[in-house]
């Protein structure tokens, strides 16, 4: 029996999900409806799908969905729109916020204009370098700079996981890649245990990044935050830019301000913007 669902179409610099607040609403299948409502053709259309639960441990919850239907770990844009959402909506009128995500609980610290979120600061956590836990398949204490075979050509390459894996590609000519051609093949290779996400990165300046990004379960975004994130500290460890310094990222969809610090984390600095409300039959 069908039935109607309220939900509100959010984006992060262009990084767009539709976002269901199961505070009132109950989702039985999130997997099928990530699909669904993800086509642009078809359904709403977005980059997947998250759902805002309540949370035991934080004061909301999120859940990530690709629009191919897998659940992801992270999402930095999505998260600045989970705090966005639940501070505008009364859900957590609090300036200093938690969200529990499956990748651990992340502060973010919110800048308030109107009544509204406005800008918001995520701590992302520490950046992990192991092999091992990112995943890849190897068995080395990093994988930064290292020369790897993608159909047929070679790639200095750079993983880091901010709570999803990431390969960044230091490289030049960006905007002439055919992402839609090559990312598959880095999505899918075989050092990647769990897939990855690919950023392609050109350095304009020891301050500012520029960056295209073809995420698995979800091929070119026109922004990953995470993957701004995983991108910064690769500059660093590669020796473009420098730790405590603030970081520009231009993504398609905007740009991201980043900075790596001494104690291994994160901070991510950008806004997140309401779309529409509406509803969908399920």
């Amino acid at each position: 029996m069908s039935r109607k669902l309220k939900f509100t179409k959010m984006h992060g610099t262009g990084n767009d999900y539709v976002y269901v607040n199961c505070f009132e609403e109950t989702v039985d299948n999130p997997e099928e409806l990530a699909v669904r409502v993800s086509d642009r053709h078809f359904g709403i259309g977005s980059d997947g799908l998250i759902l805002i639960t309540p949370s035991d441990v934080a004061d909301v919850r999120m859940r990530m969905y690709n629009l191919d239907g897998s659940e992801g770990m992270m999402c930095g844009n999505g998260i600045r729109c989970v705090a966005k959402y639940a501070y505008d909506r009364g859900i957590a009128k609090k300036q200093t916020m938690t969200v529990e995500t499956k990748s651990g609980i992340k502060t973010l610290e919110i800048t308030d204009k109107d009544g509204k979120a406005d800008y918001i600061a995520v701590n992302m956590g520490e950046a992990i370098l192991k092999p091992s836990l990112i995943p890849v398949n190897d068995d080395g204490d990093d994988f930064i700079a290292r020369d790897v075979e993608v159909n047929g050509q070679m790639y200095k390459m750079t993983c880091v996981s901010m709570g999803n894996p990431h390969a960044v590609i230091f490289t030049t000519g960006i905007d002439e890649l055919d992402l839609d051609k090559i990312g598959p093949y880095f999505e899918n290779h075989p050092l990647f245990p769990e897939r990855v996400n690919t950023e392609f990165i050109e350095v304009i300046d020891d301050h500012t990044l520029k960056m295209r990004v073809y995420e698995r379960g979800s091929g070119e975004t026109l922004s990953c935050g995470t993957g701004t994130c995983a991108t910064v500290v690769a500059a660093v460890l590669n020796g473009y830019c420098k730790k405590n310094e603030e970081i520009t990222v231009q993504i398609r969809g905007g740009e991201l301000k980043n900075t790596y610090l001494d104690d291994g984390s994160v901070i991510m600095r950008g806004t997140g913007t309401f779309v529409f409300d509406g509803e969908i039959e399920v």
